[in-house]
């Protein structure tokens, strides 16, 4: 077995069940980030290799067994239905958390690097579009922690339309639309329990529009 081999087969063993690498891991019961792809490299190089308790983990979470996980180390199990069926592509996903961080999108707000996992969903006309990762309850009822959103910058926006909104101070945060004018824009939260925001029209960097979610 081969390193990039047994990484391949968790992504696709992911994809199958419709997830990201940190949401399988968030399923087994692991830290999210234990199959990102910067963890799968030491900080000098070398490779590094999920445990077996790890993989335990993953097995039992997702009802596979250890035959399948094999077939699909080496190869005699080709990449999911899912990832190849129509109507499905495999768009770019990070954490909501994460999205305010540097590096993550141009100046444009498209996604850029390679920090981001990836999932497979449904058809999206916009070939810009990304996912992100619902974390925490701070968009309940609405999203819940581990919903992925697929977001378009091209996707037309209205008043009401659920949207992420990042601020020239690299604040990320996913609301909907009460109001946009020429002068500002008024946001609501999705959970009652937190705060709306009102921002003058230069304090915005961009906003896209939320076109779909796995709840």
């Amino acid at each position: 077995m081969k390193h990039e081999d047994i990484w391949r087969a968790l992504d696709t063993l992911a994809a199958e069940h419709g997830m990201s690498a940190s949401g399988l891991a968030r399923r087994a019961g692991l830290d999210p980030t234990t199959f990102n792809p910067s963890k799968r490299r030491m900080s000098d190089g070398r490779a590094r290799w999920p445990s077996t308790e790890s993989l335990a983990k993953v097995l039992q979470a997702t009802g596979a067994d250890l035959e399948a996980f094999t077939a699909l180390v080496t190869g005699a199990r080709a990449l999911p239905a899912q990832a190849g069926r129509a109507g499905q592509r495999r768009v770019p996903l990070i954490g909501l958390a994460q999205a305010g961080g540097e590096g993550y999108f141009d100046d444009g707000g498209y996604p850029v690097g390679g920090s981001w996992d990836e999932v497979a969903l449904p058809e999206i006309g916009d070939p810009n579009a990304y996912a992100l990762e619902i974390s925490g309850e701070s968009m309940e009822p609405v999203f819940r922690d581990g919903d992925v959103v697929i977001v378009s910058p091209a996707a037309p926006i209205r008043r009401g339309d659920r949207v992420v909104v990042r601020t020239r101070r690299g604040e990320v945060m996913a609301k909907q639309l009460q109001r946009r004018s020429a002068r500002r824009v008024e946001l609501l939260s999705l959970n009652p329990a937190h705060p709306s925001y009102t921002f003058e029209l230069h304090e915005v960097a961009w906003i896209h529009r939320i076109v779909w979610a796995s709840q």
